[in-house]
Order: structure tokens, then sequence, then C-alpha cells
């Protein structure tokens, strides 16, 4: 059940020992605190590891079907958001510091607005306009569970998961009341993205090299 923080407060206040609940969960956020602080200091460039809920979580070497999907949408993008200066795209390596979770999505980016603040030693960003994640079996769960609620609940504007073994693209986008809805779930024809403005492709672009290579020329050379 997708409860709101609203009912959930309202769940705890129907308990006399509320107080106590709220000690107890301060306590364990104290403690989380401190972990998280732990996982800064100890995180190095060359690991690949998340904090969720309390917990760091190290990724194994991806696939290469998860890595070449990865790197083709984020070619695809980088080379659309350069041409047309509208901000910056991140890929693998961008560590996102939400209220309580870090993550590092497979592909993200930041609006101009954004980005324009970002330094050359910056290592730790906020909350991206967009956020791609390409399924693995470990971290699909993940992704449409936690992370898909996180990202939600810090106006993401739009999450794409990718799922590279049957090569579909489900493109998520926030409606009036900051939620997601399901906007495109394909294989085929066009993505659209309202996040990075006027940014069109087919989708089998993200899987096909050479349909990638040759929307990449169309982007650099004024077709697009």
């Amino acid at each position: 059940m997708n409860r709101t923080s609203n009912e959930l407060v309202a769940e705890i206040l129907e308990y006399p020992f509320a107080p106590i609940i709220m000690d107890e969960v301060n306590k364990a956020l104290e403690e989380e605190r401190i972990r998280r602080k732990q996982f800064y200091d100890e995180i190095t460039p060359s690991m690949k590891a998340e904090f969720i809920n309390g917990q760091v979580i190290m990724h194994s070497p991806v696939r290469k079907s998860h890595y070449d999907t990865a790197f083709a949408l984020a070619e695809l993008l980088d080379a659309y958001v350069e041409k047309h200066k509208l901000g910056f795209v991140g890929h693998e390596k961008i560590m996102t510091a939400l209220t309580r979770n870090d993550y590092e999505p497979d592909v993200c980016f930041f609006k101009k607005e954004k980005s324009d603040a970002f330094t050359d030693d910056q290592c730790v960003f906020p909350a991206p306009d967009l956020v791609v994640e390409v399924l693995s079996k470990s971290t699909a769960k993940t992704d449409r569970t936690t992370k898909f609620k996180d990202y939600e609940r810090h106006e993401v504007q739009e999450y794409w998961i990718i799922d590279p073994k049957k090569e579909v693209v489900e493109q998520y986008r926030l409606d009036e009341e900051n939620k997601y809805e399901l906007i495109l779930k394909s294989s085929q024809g066009t993505i659209t993205s309202k996040a990075v403005e006027g940014f069109t492709i087919d989708i089998r672009a993200i899987f096909d090299k050479d349909l990638k290579f040759k929307t990449i020329v169309e982007i650099l050379t004024n077709e697009r």
C-alpha cells in the first residue's frame, strides 16, 4: 500500500505510546546518519555503491547488455544536451544525495539552472531532473520500489526504467499531484522527454548501434 506521509503520521498518533515510537525512530535515524557519514568517508571512485535505507549496497560489475544500453542512451542524451546547451548528463558514477539515501543512477540529467552551479571538484549531486535506471536481476526490485518512491518524492520530473533484455523502455512523468504517471511502455516507436526539452528519439536507437550513430549524426548536424 502506497500511503502518504500524512497517513503514516496519523497512524502513529493513534497509538498511546506514539512518543516512544518516535524516540525509537529518532535513535535509529541517528545511528543511520553515523553510518551514512562513514559511507561518505570510505567510498572510493572505483567503487559502485549506494546508501539505501541505512544499508550500504555494493554492486557487482554489470553485464555487457546493461552497460551498452546505459552508455548508448547517455551518448544520445549528451550529444543533444551539449548541442543545445541544456545542462549536464551524468553516467554511472554520479552520486545523487537525497534526503535519506544516496544513489548512483545509470543515467541522469540536470537542467542548466542546476548544473551551472556545479564545480569541477563536485562529487555529490542534488536530485536530477531525469533519472534512468537500467534493470538488472539484483537491482530491479529496488528500481521499481524504493528508488521509484524516492525519486517521485524528491520531484525528479521524469523517470525511465529500461529492461535491456526485453529492450523495453518505461517512461514515468510527474503529474499535477507530483505522482508518477506511466506515459509510455514500449520497445518500438519514438520517446519524447519533457525534462530534456525537445529530445525525441527512436527507441530502437538505444539498442541498435547503427541507428544510435545515425541519430547522433542527425543531432550534431542540425537535423534535430
